[in-house]
């Protein structure tokens, strides 16, 4: 009986909220929250990522070019109509004067959409590439050529980078990590399982169709496969698995040059690093297993072999600028097997996307300037501080904890910097040369450009002025060396702000986003971060223990999340990621009540109270359509939990869910007792 009266109430608030609005114009905005994306069939108790999104989910299929679609994917496509307009003007602009930013991005956008060009010319603009690597006399030269190929953006055997040094968080150090695959996970190597073996499968076919594309003969290119294969496969063998890597400590080791050089006497070190201009003594090694490793395959693998390898990068990285067919080929196996897309993009989007990872900052600046308007900034600081206070009022509360270790968590929450919208200093894209030529040598020239700018870093004190996303990315991110939350000017727009929108759905939506980045400094990975940044423990070793067992919970949660067939989520895996989510809606619940509090306490907008839409603003973001293909990739690879998860896996365990919407413990199908109840931050 309290279901069906339960279920008639929610008909009525949502067919009143319809006709509230029913009268609205085309060309009105859509309200924050549209009861016309929810569903009267579905109670809030049994699926609130459903009851929020049926309607939606019903009434926006997946795109063919898509694998995944949702919230994202459509404040992205919004994202690309502007740039669109913007790069249209730019490409009109005659009084661009060479060298500037505007000629670089228009002489960029031309080459990238010059696919006549492009497929005529094939692979004539990397056969000098290829031709260099044939030349290698002997296996001492593989130094040199590898070094060659990482100063292009090319990834043969692992890769270096400049990175604050973890324990010294005021310092830029050089890092050296695993790399070297053509498959996105180690797994796909190793596993036996059916989707891992399809996948092998598939990409060895990519390989041999790649290698006759480039004019190889079936023969040789049969043979190349089978050299690469056994190559990367050996390198998967040795290298650490996503979960190990989620260890801070695991991946920090740093050895002297003389120490390296020990572990790969086959690889002149001092020549690989004079070919990259790098002086150093010293840096850190990422897995040095891995780097045993290398050492065994250059001492076993024939010249011929690590030749094939090389040019297997070249080609590889190469496939999307060369040419349809080798374009078409690279989708085959990375969009349709890896995501299941069914097409490609429009080749605009895909032009728009080579030039926002190559020059992004350029692209930002004029992007700002046109669709960033300073009060959203303004009401973003203002939206940050309630959260910061909430976090420091649910750190205050928190029994589990003691008074030493919280003094010290007030202290990285205070010292937590904030970013919005977009750099105070622009990269200065000055020594970029980009014009009129192949497109694939605009990428390498790019390639070449960034990656020689972040090596300049090393031995340098940190820039914290430098953001590690562009202006236009619709998305967030938390760094826990340099102990800042950062959002860019993109996703500063609904489904998740509105400028001119309710506390209740900014502190639901964007707040929520807020709050997520801010737990990150306090997940299971942030929390071994002082507030400076520095790699230590500044826990108590009983609190260390008492978050971890409360951690479990969680874990456990999520191992037992069935998402496709019989297929869960790992949670540890996903463990960051999920606290995150739990603890960025609990504190944005609390900002949000603190918020009423000094405001005053609005009436209730379309029948929902501001504990609601608060709720319902938090399930809109995380809607979204995904491919089996794509779904088996994500829970294989993680770090996140799919969309469905992070609504369900989390609201059910708050009790200020259950109180927002009157849901029955006896009616409820994920109902959690108390008892049983992740509850961290």
């Amino acid at each position: 009986m309290r279901n069906k009266l339960f279920s008639g109430l929610w008909t009525v608030l949502i067919v009143a909220a319809l006709s509230s609005f029913s009268a609205c114009t085309q060309s009105t905005p859509l309200p924050p929250i549209d009861t016309g994306n929810m569903s009267t069939d579905i109670l809030p108790g049994d699926d609130f990522y459903r009851f929020v999104n049926e309607g939606w989910l019903q009434n926006n299929p997946i795109p063919d070019e898509y694998s995944r679609y949702g919230s994202f994917e459509q404040l992205a496509e919004e994202n690309e109509e502007k740039l669109y307009a913007l790069l249209t003007q730019i490409r009109n602009d005659r009084s661009a004067s060479a060298g500037s930013n505007r000629q670089k991005i228009r002489d960029f956008y031309n080459s990238a959409m010059d696919t006549l060009t492009q497929t005529k010319q094939g692979i004539a603009p990397i056969v000098p590439l290829m031709e260099r690597v044939e030349s290698i006399e002997n296996k001492e030269k593989l130094a040199k050529f590898t070094a060659e190929l990482h100063q292009l953006g090319f990834g043969p055997l692992f890769g270096l980078r400049a990175a604050q040094d973890r324990k010294n968080t005021e310092e830029m150090i050089a890092n050296i990590g695993q790399g070297g695959l053509g498959m996105s996970d180690r797994d796909y190597y190793l596993n036996q399982d059916t989707r891992s073996r399809e996948i092998r499968e598939n990409y060895e076919l990519l390989i041999e169709k790649v290698f006759i594309l480039a004019g190889y003969s079936k023969n040789d290119a049969q043979r190349a496969r089978r050299q690469i294969m056994e190559i990367e496969t050996s390198l998967a063998e040795a290298s650490m698995t996503r979960l190990e890597r989620r260890d801070p400590y695991a991946t920090y080791n740093k050895m002297s040059i003389e120490e390296i050089q020990q572990t790969m006497p086959s690889f002149n070190w001092d020549y690989y690093l004079n070919i990259r201009s790098l002086d150093i003594d010293e840096l850190n090694v990422g897995q040095p297993l891995f780097f045993n490793r290398i050492e065994e395959l250059i001492s076993n693998q024939p010249l011929e072999s690590w030749k094939t390898y090389l040019n297997w990068n070249i080609l590889r990285n190469s496939a999307q600028y060369i040419g349809q067919e080798f374009e078409d080929a690279h989708f085959d196996f990375y969009g349709r097997v890896m995501t299941g897309s069914e097409k490609q993009r429009e080749r605009w989007k895909r032009a728009l996307a080579q030039l926002n990872f190559s020059m992004g900052e350029a692209v930002g600046q004029e992007y700002v300037a046109l669709h960033f308007p300073p009060e959203s900034k303004d009401r973003m600081i203002d939206l940050v501080e309630h959260l910061r206070m909430g976090f420091y009022q649910r750190i205050e509360g928190l029994e589990w904890m003691s008074d030493d270790t919280k003094k010290q968590a007030y202290e990285k929450l205070k010292a937590m910097n904030v970013k919005i919208g977009y750099p105070d200093r622009w990269i200065d894209y000055g020594e970029l040369e980009i014009k009129d030529q192949p497109h694939v040598l605009n990428i390498m020239a790019a390639r070449e450009f960034n990656i020689r700018r972040n090596l300049e870093e090393i031995g340098e004190p940190v820039d914290r002025d430098k953001w590690f996303m562009s202006p236009q990315t619709v998305n967030a991110y938390y760094s826990p060396t340099m102990n800042e939350i950062v959002f860019p000017a993109a996703i500063l727009q609904p489904p998740f702000f509105f400028p001119h929108g309710d506390d209740a759905v900014n502190f639901g939506a964007i707040g929520m986003v807020i709050g997520h980045e801010m737990t990150h400094g306090f997940d299971d990975q942030g929390r071994r971060y002082a507030k400076d940044g520095n790699l230590r423990d500044w826990w108590t070793e009983e609190d260390s223990r008492r978050f971890e067992e409360r951690s479990e919970v969680l874990i456990e949660q999520y191992n037992n999340y069935v998402m496709l067939d019989s297929l869960t989520i790992n949670g540890r895996l996903s463990l960051g990621e999920n606290i995150a989510d739990l603890g960025g809606l609990t504190i944005a619940y609390q900002a949000l009540q603190n918020k009423l509090a000094e405001d005053g306490r609005p009436d209730d907008i379309d029948g929902f109270t501001p504990e609601q839409r608060f709720f319902i603003a938090y399930a809109q973001i995380w809607r979204n359509h995904m491919r089996d293909q794509r779904l088996m990739q994500q829970l294989n690879e993680g770090p996140h939990s799919p969309g469905e998860a992070r609504v369900n896996g989390i609201v059910y365990n708050m009790e200020e869910f259950y109180k927002a919407f009157s849901i029955d413990p006896e009616t409820s199908v994920r109902f959690i007792a108390e008892e049983n109840r992740a509850s961290i931050w």
